[in-house]
């Protein structure tokens, strides 16, 4: 991990707007409007997929891939001018909110700038010929970071110069460029603006093994720590979905979230979601609407910062294609914000930040019982308190063995209402439940 990463990322939220879908204008005109409603949401930063032009050549659809950049220093004009995005950055800072831009660094568009200025800067394949490394990828081709002469500094000082307007980088399939590249870009980009905030998109396990298996450079999440300050939760993330198609137990999933604390550094931050632009919809595999509210109470508790992708809080089943216009469907019948709004307050306890963690499923049930405790004589608490969440993730009604707990009654953080435990025991009604409690 970054020596520097301040841990209080973690109960941040992350909301992920795909500025092409996001409104039927499609621009950031569209964004700047909905912006109180996503502060609302008890937002932190806002991440833009990539605002760059798209490439022509090679395109997939007819509007083409955000992530297959033109220009790394341009402003799509169908999105609005550089001017526009700057005065909605403004807007977002002005409502207590970072901003984070997509960066994609590993390649460009067939028909980039950098391709008609800096052809030697391209991976090429046995013929010569401009390739990328994935065949799925056909709408790019692949920069070749081991020319460090020219390339490092050009991607150096475009960094520094959107830093100077945003507060943070997502960068695309940031594993498979090399880490000393990185660890250049984040000192460099501090001499700009420091507290700028790095997150990787990095892969999952068996796509490491595959690049590896192939001779090619694709870095474990341990070693992408390095240089940032978050990391995806690919490494644990197909265990919810294993269970939830019947492939997989909610052990099997817990058992993968527990093993992170031992993979990796102590102070670690993990970037949650049930979704984001490269995933289907939660919505559209949840196994009831109901278990879909447990399972995203569930994303908030999580040690980590959250990640909402705009329209799950609509519960939009649709995943926005990334080569065609496809805006999000806001359906005010299936607003789930009231809830996630109730979520956040809960996520803003210090508690979340460095609190001991702990995670187990309860005996004979579907339930994952999560906990966050600070022992007494911890930072400024002069007694032993805990933060204890109840997650039914079949929510259905049973009897829960909850030992975190005293017996009596308890304040449900979630609903407001009341949580009894009696001889150690809790009925839930198969909604999730979060108590704050001091012994």
């Amino acid at each position: 991990m970054a020596l520097d990463t301040d841990i209080s990322l973690r109960g941040k939220l992350l909301y992920s707007v795909y500025v092409r879908s996001h409104s039927p204008s499609g621009d950031f005109a569209g964004v700047l409007a909905d912006l109180d409603r996503i502060r609302d949401l008890g937002v932190d930063i806002v991440w833009f997929l990539p605002i760059h032009p798209s490439g022509v050549a090679g395109r997939k659809g007819e509007a083409g891939s955000p992530y297959a950049i033109r220009d790394y220093r341009a402003v799509d004009p169908a999105y609005g001018t550089r001017e526009e995005f700057e005065r909605l950055v403004d807007a977002i800072h002005d409502r207590g909110m970072l901003a984070m831009m997509d960066v994609v660094f590993n390649h460009t568009s067939p028909d980039s700038v950098l391709w008609e200025t800096h052809p030697e800067w391209f991976y090429r394949d046995a013929d010569g010929n401009p390739a990328n490394r994935n065949p799925d990828w056909a709408d790019i081709i692949d920069l070749d970071l081991d020319v460090r002469d020219g390339l490092w500094d050009y991607h150096v000082e475009t960094l520094r110069g959107w830093a100077r307007i945003v507060d943070g980088f997502r960068c695309d399939v940031a594993p498979l460029l090399p880490m000393e590249f990185w660890s250049r870009a984040r000192r460099e980009v501090a001499e700009v603006k420091e507290g700028v905030v790095w997150l990787a998109e990095t892969v999952e396990p068996e796509f490491v093994r595959l690049l590896r298996s192939r001779g090619l450079l694709c870095h474990s999440d341990g070693e992408t720590y390095q240089a940032f300050d978050l990391t995806y939760d690919y490494d644990v993330i197909n265990g919810l979905r294993d269970y939830a198609l019947g492939t997989g137990t909610l052990a099997d999933y817990v058992r993968l979230l527990e093993l992170q604390d031992s993979w990796y550094p102590d102070n670690y931050v993990k970037l949650r979601f049930l979704e984001n632009h490269d995933r289907d919809r939660v919505a559209s595999f949840a196994t009831s609407p109901e278990d879909l509210l447990v399972w995203t109470a569930f994303l908030y508790f999580q040690k980590g910062a959250t990640l909402l992708y705009a329209g799950q809080e609509h519960q939009d089943p649709n995943r926005p294609s990334l080569f065609d216009v496809d805006p999000v469907a806001w359906d005010p019948g299936k607003d789930l914000s009231d809830h996630l709004r109730r979520l956040r307050e809960v996520t803003r306890d210090p508690i979340v930040v460095d609190g001991a963690y702990r995670l187990r499923v309860a005996p004979g049930v579907d339930t994952v019982v999560g906990s966050y405790t600070r022992e007494a004589g911890a930072g400024s608490v002069s007694g032993t308190r805990s933060l204890v969440g109840i997650f039914p993730f079949r929510s259905e009604e049973a009897d829960v063995a909850v030992p975190e707990l005293p017996d009596g009654e308890h304040v449900d953080l979630v609903s407001g209402g009341v949580l009894t435990v009696r001889d150690g025991i809790v009925h839930s009604t198969g909604r999730a439940a979060i108590v704050s409690v001091a012994q």
